[in-house]
């Protein structure tokens, strides 16, 4: 099987832009304003991505979709009740909100932590009715275990997708593919006795979390690796989802190993992670799987080291679903013609 990009990314981009049904984004402006302007954390990287897509002659490869707040029942499938009561009604002690982060909080914090696993159980729904790829442009909140929050992360949206894709969406085989730099230490936790669930994590060793759980599969990496070493940790991913043969992909595609990520203590340039992105790509495409993109962590300084690498996952997501859906009407076709 073709681990490189495919022919796919030898097309043209335009040529997919006008013909195509476009890739569904849920975003909405809370997702920016809903963080502090005093927070350390670069809460301008959504709103300015969003304009980025929107402004650039790609635009119509992408369709933006609001995002209801999930209901608490959502957060049930996955989370501790108490914890949602007491992040609901604004009850967690100090050491529990410096442990999240995102500070000082706002107050339609809430409002937005419940948009944005929304916005990921939509984007879940959509490609487990109609196929191809989706995506939230937040989310991937990997750090959050079932009765608490960590690392600028409050409920898990990845576990509560997983859990509610395998008990309600008719999906047998699940698989989380999370290329961050940091371990998804709450999704390997909280997904570790779901049946039908499979954990995969490439991360950098020595950056937080600095007590790393167990996925199903680690790929620990040391810190300044470059793009042959990380590609190659990839390409072992995909070998096991083709053992593995799950019905849905839940791809967590931060790019927080970009070599100018403040926080990542990796070495991997923006071709890399394109190159990254493009093989996952490549597999769904040639599976036709259904697949949901969680944004992730992306911390570079200047911030537009983090944009562009954010355009290139989401416009080459936009392709890739193009031809998953341009095959899936092939595929209709002929079963509407007796298989001819």
């Amino acid at each position: 099987m073709t681990r490189n990009a495919s022919d796919i990314w030898r097309e043209d981009v335009g040529d997919c832009s006008h013909s195509q049904v476009p890739m569904p984004i849920w975003y909405h402006d809370i997702y920016t304003t809903g963080i502090h302007r005093d927070s350390r954390f670069p809460r301008e990287r959504y709103r300015i991505l969003k304009d980025r897509i929107q402004n650039s002659q790609n635009s119509g490869l992408i369709e933006f979709m609001s995002p209801e707040c999930a209901s608490k029942e959502d957060l049930l499938t996955s989370h501790d009740p108490d914890f949602i009561r007491r992040f609901l009604d604004g009850e967690l002690g100090e050491k529990e909100v410096n442990r999240i982060g995102l500070k000082p909080w706002t107050d339609s914090f809430v409002e937005r932590t419940l948009r944005i696993m929304g916005g990921s159980l939509s984007a879940l729904k959509r490609v487990c009715e109609f196929g191809g790829i989706s995506g939230n442009m937040a989310g991937g909140t990997h750090h959050s275990h079932a009765g608490f929050g960590a690392g600028y992360c409050v409920f898990n949206d990845i576990a509560v997708c997983a859990v509610k894709a395998t008990e309600s969406l008719g999906i047998a085989r699940v698989a989380i593919l999370d290329l961050d730099v940091h371990q998804g230490d709450g999704t390997a936790t909280m997904l570790k006795d779901i049946e039908g669930a499979l954990t995969i994590s490439v991360h950098c060793k020595d950056n937080f979390p600095f007590r790393k759980a167990i996925s199903d599969h680690d790929f620990p990496l040391n810190s300044g690796v470059g793009d042959v070493g990380y590609l190659e940790k990839v390409s072992e991913c995909l070998e096991i989802l083709e053992d593995y043969a799950p019905d849905l992909l839940l791809f967590q595609a931060g790019v927080d190993s970009l070599e100018k990520d403040g926080l990542g203590k990796m070495n991997v340039t923006r071709g890399g992670m394109r190159a990254r992105n493009r093989m996952v790509f490549s597999y769904l495409v040639e599976k036709s799987l259904p697949c949901v993109i969680f944004m992730g962590g992306g911390y570079a300084k200047p911030i537009s080291h983090t944009i562009d690498a954010f355009y290139d996952l989401f416009i080459d997501g936009a392709v890739a679903n193009s031809y998953i859906q341009r095959g899936n009407k092939s595929k209709s076709r002929k079963q509407a013609n007796g298989g001819v």
